[in-house]
């Protein structure tokens, strides 16, 4: 495994275009697991601050829905990007509706759950858990569904200097 291993996956968005991560070779990536109707869903709003601030920097924010958790992403792919976009004005990609846990896991998750490991265990927890990854495809940090966008800007000012 190398840290480069990150650009070898290959993930639908939710257009149902293959999208390859090497797109994202050079740039910060977070990748998120999104829910429409979770106490966390107003984190749009952060997610979205962030990529303006940064987008032109390098930096990029991908996001996959997720059902697993309450059953709080029930809307299909384009149901899910309209209520981002309209509520939210979410700019940032999103991706189809996904698994991040169990057996129907996706390889990126698998992947992302591996390497940046959780405090207490590697599943995910619950809806807006973050992974930030560096310029060259390193999973750097989790971060928890409670950790707000801003608190990860530092995070992010850095690894863009990089």
């Amino acid at each position: 495994m190398t840290e480069s291993e990150f650009y070898s996956f290959t993930v639908p968005d939710a257009q149902g275009n293959e999208v390859s991560l090497s797109d994202y070779k050079g740039k910060v990536v977070m990748v998120v697991n999104v829910a429409s109707s979770c106490g966390l869903t107003p984190q749009y709003e952060g997610l979205q601050a962030l990529y303006d601030k940064y987008k032109d920097q390098g930096f990029e924010i991908i996001a996959f829905p997720c059902n697993q958790f309450a059953f709080q992403e029930r809307g299909s792919n384009d149901e899910i990007c309209a209520f981002a976009r309209n509520k939210f004005k979410v700019s940032f990609k999103i991706f189809a509706k996904t698994h991040v846990n169990g057996s129907e896991t996706i390889p990126l998750y698998k992947y992302l759950k591996k390497e940046g490991e959780g405090k207490l265990f590697k599943a995910i927890k619950w809806n807006f858990t973050k992974f930030l990854v560096s310029k060259t495809g390193k999973v750097l940090k989790r971060y928890s569904p409670n950790t707000e966008p801003s608190e990860i800007e530092q995070d992010i000012v850095k690894l863009l200097s990089e």
